[in-house]
């Protein structure tokens, strides 16, 4: 262990010579704390590890920090692990979706969540609920909750990773592959994930060649990094922001830079029946797939939105 920390702070030392941004550099994986969160019972999950990664007395968790806890679980509108396989939402009792308070004379509001792979919703900064699944096979959520308008959303994405620390999986054809994210929810009174709402990565991985990453006021850029992945590991990178206290309620990070839209087809949804099933409530509804400029390099991003 001691040995892993001393080279990957050597390592974040000479790769900062070639990196000039804001963020934190580590090379190489992470030190692994849990193998992995999940099981699925009907099917075949991907491990899910959760690693740390350490560099100038600083520790970041990969590919986040979550609140992972069966009691806070959204719940499933379509999981196969749990066997919960509505074909549409006609066959869902949403009257037995549990309401979590936020103001106790507030209207309930029904939300519609597909994250590619994993959230956390919070309304006000109050916990509305976790995904049961943190990576696969993929799932969808439905959550009820009672607030006044205008209200805060804070949603954390996760694009979860096989490889700890590495961000990659094994994945078309190659061991270290970087995988991809996406966002997309709807909710009964009107509000809808597009290019309005604020996004910020806080962990971008793998990166080959620290040359091609940019950064533009708050905008963290690698749109020209390699994506291409390769059968054995290579040297890479990982970028980490610290996430800010007070993300989940306060106003001010609505200044992040605005959400990347995409389409059904960039996020590869037409075989998921999570999705396809209740393809209604989603793009259906005017919901946009969103996430970061890079859809495929940045693994924990955080979203903003302000309901008036």
């Amino acid at each position: 262990m001691l040995a892993f920390l001393v080279t990957s702070a050597l390592l974040s030392f000479t790769a900062r010579g070639e990196y000039s941004g804001t963020a934190t550099v580590i090379e190489g994986s992470a030190d692994v704390k849990v193998e992995n969160l999940y099981i699925c019972e009907n099917g075949r999950s991907r491990p899910s590890p959760i690693g740390e990664k350490q560099s100038d007395g600083q520790t970041f968790v990969v590919p986040a920090d979550v609140q992972y806890e069966e009691q806070k679980f959204a719940t499933n509108l379509y999981d196969q692990c749990s066997n919960v396989k509505p074909s549409s939402l006609a066959d869902v009792d949403v009257s037995a979706v549990p309401v979590v308070e936020v103001d106790s004379d507030g209207e309930i509001v029904t939300g519609y969540i597909f994250a590619d792979n994993y959230f956390e919703l919070y309304i006000n900064g109050t916990l509305i609920g976790v995904d049961p699944v943190p990576f696969t096979p993929f799932n969808s959520n439905i959550v009820r909750f009672k607030v006044n308008k205008p209200y805060d959303i804070a949603i954390k994405v996760v694009d979860w990773e096989e490889n700890s620390g590495l961000g990659s999986e094994n994945n078309r054809g190659k061991r270290y592959h970087a995988g991809d994210g996406g966002l997309i929810a709807s909710f009964t009174d009107g509000t809808k994930t597009n290019g309005d709402w604020s996004a910020q990565t806080f962990y971008t991985s793998p990166i080959t060649d620290l040359n091609c990453v940019e950064e533009n006021g708050q905008h963290r850029i690698t749109a020209t990094c390699d994506t291409d992945g390769s059968d054995s590991y290579v040297t890479t990178y990982s970028l980490h922001w610290g996430v800010p206290n007070g993300w989940k309620a306060n106003d001010k990070f609505e200044a992040w830079p605005k959400a990347t839209e995409f389409t059904e087809d960039d996020i590869g949804v037409n075989n998921k029946k999570a999705y396809m099933n209740f393809q209604e409530q989603f793009t259906g509804s005017g919901a946009k797939f969103i996430w970061s400029k890079n859809l495929v390099l940045d693994n924990l991003v955080l979203f903003r939105y302000s309901v008036k």
